[in-house]
């Protein structure tokens, strides 16, 4: 499974009805994730994109969508009246120029896009061609994008 801040965020909420994840634990995480995960590569493909733009677009860190949500009503975070986090504070991560910025950058392409895109305009979002290539691996590896049989990179499912 795929394992970032959002999908973290998500779970939390969702799930745990905790105001925020927490520090990062890999092993907590990662059992958490799979425990939500359709059995099946495709279905669990889809998941994995499917709660990375839920915790992105909707259940953001600042101002969470909720009424946007599409499983407001089974959120343990809206039963439990949205408490505030009062962990231990996470130590701050730069942002810019991290691969999860460019990662990012490429997932707003495809988002924007009606369809898959070619490679060309996947290049444009990032200077560093190597870091861009790297990423765009990283996310065919994860499940979070697809190369279809022509060579276009299309979100799961939408080619």
């Amino acid at each position: 499974p795929v394992v970032d801040t959002n999908v973290r965020r998500v779970v939390a909420r969702a799930v745990h009805g905790a105001g925020d994840a927490g520090p990062a634990s890999n092993t907590r995480d990662m059992n958490d994730v799979e425990a939500l995960l359709p059995a099946e590569d495709a279905p669990a493909s889809k998941f994995s994109a499917a709660i990375m733009e839920l915790g992105a677009l909707v259940c953001t860190a600042r101002t969470p969508k909720c009424a946007d949500c599409p499983i407001y009503d089974e959120c343990a975070w809206q039963l439990a009246g949205r408490p505030e986090y009062t962990g231990p504070a996470k130590p701050v991560q730069k942002f810019a120029g991290t691969d999860r910025q460019v990662r990012g950058r490429l997932l707003d392409v495809l988002r924007g896009s009606e369809g898959p895109v070619e490679k060309a305009r996947l290049d444009l979002v990032w200077h560093d061609g190597g870091q861009r290539d790297r990423c765009l691996d990283s996310l065919l590896v994860d499940g979070l994008l697809e190369q279809t049989s022509d060579g276009l990179f299309a979100l799961p499912g939408e080619h």
